[in-house]
């Protein structure tokens, strides 16, 4: 899995709940394994949610 900072685990798990999917059958655990590397961002990662890719940043501030 790749390695996340605190405030990025925090905003993941807000948009895990807020997107309701674990009533669509996705676990957090897959959830947080879908996230991906961006290259040049400062750290930040990307994850698919709700038919859009979104960034969070070492912060934990999330944008589209």
């Amino acid at each position: 899995m790749l390695r996340i900072t605190k405030a990025q685990a925090v905003s993941l798990k807000r948009k895990y709940a807020h997107g309701d999917l674990k009533a669509k059958g996705i676990s957090y655990r897959n959830f947080r394994a879908s996230i991906q590397p961006t290259f040049g961002m400062d750290n930040a990662v990307v994850v698919q949610w709700c038919g859009m890719w979104l960034a969070i940043e070492k912060d934990g501030y999330v944008h589209t």
